[in-house]
């Protein structure tokens, strides 16, 4: 037998825990007699299962109470109650995920956008290069501490006779406009090889053919001096000039009003040998208002073919439209137009300006500053000629013709020996070979001289019938 302790009293295990039976209400609301009348079933049919879990086998007795969960404040609920309202709702979500797919369409490049971006991508991908930070291949072989330059571009110093290279480097670079005087150190582009052909292993290849220049292109001594030839354009010879890239003419239409300065009659603008002087190039025809349909007959019997028209807006000092005057019939004109016409294939840049020009109005017939640089940017160092200029007209790079001119100036070899050989009792200056003058002097030599196509009274100039010849110094009238 198993021996037992002493027996426990009944007042012990039928007292209920005050810290475990506080919440509890009693089952018997009669008192303690019908509890204690339970006898040992008591304590166990007393308890409710949350109170029975409490009190389970693994909780000690008369262990502390487990940790009751602690209550959220005001300020804490109304936190997650906003955070749940600011949730997006299913249906929200849907249109934002649609809204992302929209976005994400539009902003792809097109089927048209990418053709177009292939079309003008570089062939075998980008050829841009950076240029070294020592200059030159010697400089950099020299820092670099060997015999062979560097993969980046170089360039190498243009020592002219004039050039002092105590005074260094030209600040303008590539951009001066007087690289034939400056003193001072300019570069350019060296695209030789940083070794000999032989230790390349290019000693057997043929040589590259040489692309033949255009006859339309300038010589580098076309390009920095003007040019220009007074004579009578009905009846000089136009085929002694050569071809030219870009020409501009401003004839003096004949507009049937009296005019101190002469017109020119629609015939004999037909009739001018135009085409001998273009064969890939631009035309730039200036006409007045009466004077538009016949110079666009014009273009068509010179073979050109008319692709754009230039306006040009005349404003006066005050940077205003001009809107009194004395030109036109029907309304007073404050604009003027330019015929763009094109024959062959001419490489030229398009799209770089636009076809309205603003400028302030000046000398009688005189047209604006703007047309050369525009010019030259359409086609870059090419031949240019002027038809009917005068000698505000006169710009390097361009060859002038008209009756207005101070004499003969020519500094192009080539195209002295043609001249002399059609006129060779006519003075041509500058009499020694081409050199680099100023401005100044070369109005200087060039405002005695007279040519033979000129009589002394410069206001009327005869013609061969012995007629006045008409001047091109004319008030666009229409």
């Amino acid at each position: 037998m198993v021996p037992r302790g002493p027996p426990v009293p009944p007042e012990m295990w039928m007292r209920t825990p005050d810290h475990q039976m506080a919440g509890l209400s009693p089952m018997f609301p009669g008192g303690g007699a019908a509890a204690r009348g339970m006898g040992l079933m008591g304590p166990r049919t007393m308890f409710s299962p949350h109170a029975r879990t409490l009190m389970g086998p693994a909780a000690p007795m008369g262990g502390p109470s487990p940790v009751q969960p602690k209550m959220k404040s005001d300020d804490e609920e109304l936190k997650d109650l906003e955070m749940l309202l600011n949730k997006k709702t299913f249906r929200e979500l849907q249109k934002s995920k649609t809204g992302e797919e929209l976005l994400d369409l539009i902003h792809r490049p097109t089927a048209r956008e990418t053709a177009v971006h292939a079309k003008f991508k570089t062939k075998g991908g980008s050829q841009l290069k950076m240029y070294c930070l020592h200059l030159t291949k010697e400089d950099c072989r020299r820092q670099n501490g060997s015999f062979i330059a560097c993969d980046k571009v170089h360039y190498k110093r243009i020592i002219a006779p004039h050039t002092d290279t105590n005074l260094g480097d030209c600040s303008f670079l590539d951009t001066c406009r007087h690289t034939k005087t400056c003193k001072y150190v300019h570069y350019e582009y060296d695209p030789t090889p940083d070794l000999p052909p032989m230790m390349m292993g290019a000693g057997n290849l043929p040589p590259k053919p040489v692309k033949p220049q255009r006859a339309e292109y300038c010589s580098e001594v076309e390009l920095g001096e003007p040019q220009w030839i007074n004579c009578d354009i009905r009846n000089f010879r136009m085929d002694i000039l050569g071809q030219f890239g870009v020409i501009m003419a401003d004839p003096p239409w004949d507009i049937h009003m009296e005019l101190p300065y002469g017109t020119m009659a629609d015939d004999e603008m037909r009739n001018l040998n135009v085409p001998a002087l273009q064969t890939d190039g631009l035309i730039f025809l200036w006409v007045t208002g009466r004077a538009m349909e016949l110079g666009r007959e014009c273009l068509e019997l010179w073979g050109y073919k008319r692709v754009e028209e230039i306006i040009w807006v005349k404003t006066n000092q005050l940077q205003r439209i001009i809107r009194t005057g004395r030109t036109g019939h029907w309304l007073n004109h404050s604009k003027e137009h330019c015929l763009v016409g094109i024959k062959g294939n001419p490489e030229v840049n398009r799209n770089i300006d636009t076809d309205v020009i603003v400028a302030e109005v000046r000398e009688t017939s005189r047209k604006p500053d703007e047309m050369y640089p525009l010019l030259e940017r359409i086609s870059p160092r090419t031949r240019k000629l002027e038809l009917f200029a005068r000698m505000h007209n006169t710009h390097a790079g361009w060859l002038s013709l008209g009756n207005q001119l101070n004499g003969v100036r020519l500094v192009d070899d080539g195209l002295r020996a043609r001249f002399k050989a059609a006129y060779p009792d006519v003075e041509v200056q500058p009499a020694s070979p081409p050199r680099a003058t100023s401005t100044m002097d070369s109005d200087l030599n060039h405002s005695q001289i007279r040519s033979p196509f000129v009589a002394a009274d410069t206001k009327e100039q005869p013609s061969q019938s012995g007629e006045p010849t008409p001047s091109n110094d004319l008030e666009n009238v229409s």
